[in-house]
């Protein structure tokens, strides 16, 4: 618990910016520091069968090697994880990345005709379809943020592919490079999708960090980043609250959110 609890700090100060890090005490009558709001970060845009993408998304892509795209800000990255896959003497694979919704209909309507074909009532096959294919809108693989990469010597997408070196590999170094496995088995439930071990969505590298020492799921941490932000903006509106009391203006400051270790420091040297 402690090291979750650690972790989402950890990503709370990195994914905060860092201003007014220099002044720790109130000069005569100034005003208590207002708490920073965390803006937008795109590497953590959540996607998922209850959270659609924005309608206004369109991402600048980059082709990989073999024609696929991602998004371009991620790019650099992949190629890194990759290559040093490629070191190990592994041979990855990205079997899909970047998907059109054109694309994402196709694939899901498919899944909902195999399954039907295989005896699912109508219903029953587009619930089951949507745990497998997320429905168009829904899928991470439209923002150009995943990709699904599969050892070159077994590219099926099943179970099995999680018994592959280049997925061991993946799975024990992918947050090095600011990747996380998207759909992990025990997190089915909260994910909305089932396990697949192979599909691998891009956070950035203190995220994929953070996730990795909580063991929460993308789902998970963000509404425990957003608890734990919203706990330490408490403490800052009760840190404000209390300097604007008669007599105790200018006696210190109100600390902003997310402003680092040189508070500390400069605390010290006070």
């Amino acid at each position: 618990m402690m090291r979750c609890v650690a972790a989402l700090l950890t990503a709370l100060m990195l994914l905060t910016p860092a201003t007014h890090a220099a002044n720790d005490v109130f000069e005569e009558n100034e005003e208590p520091a207002e708490v920073v709001e965390v803006e937008q970060d795109w590497r953590l845009l959540l996607v998922n069968p209850w959270n659609k993408l924005p309608e206004d998304l369109e991402p600048e892509l980059e082709s990989l090697p073999n024609g696929l795209q991602v998004d371009a800000r991620i790019f650099d990255d992949l190629t890194a994880m990759l290559t040093d896959c490629q070191k190990a003497g592994l041979r990855p694979v990205v079997c899909s990345a970047y998907r059109t919704k054109q694309t994402q209909t196709r694939l899901h309507n498919n899944k909902i005709a195999r399954l039907q074909a295989a005896g699912y009532s109508k219903e029953a096959a587009v619930r089951e379809a949507g745990r497998w294919v997320a429905v168009p809108g829904t899928s991470e693989h439209q923002t150009g943020l995943a990709v699904d990469l599969v050892s070159a010597s077994y590219q099926v997408l099943n179970r099995k592919q999680e018994q592959t070196k280049e997925q061991k590999w993946l799975m024990e170094h992918c947050w090095e490079y600011g990747f996380i496995l998207r759909f992990p088995s025990d997190k089915s439930d909260v994910t909305g999708i089932g396990y697949e071990p192979w599909h691998y969505r891009y956070v950035g590298k203190e995220t994929a960090l953070a996730m990795r020492d909580s063991g929460l799921c993308l789902e998970e941490y963000l509404t425990a980043l957003e608890s734990t932000q919203k706990n330490v903006q408490d403490v800052h509106t009760q840190e404000n609250q209390a300097v604007d009391k008669p007599g105790n203006v200018g006696k210190r400051k109100g600390r902003v959110c997310g402003a680092g270790p040189q508070d500390v420091s400069e605390r010290n040297r006070a």
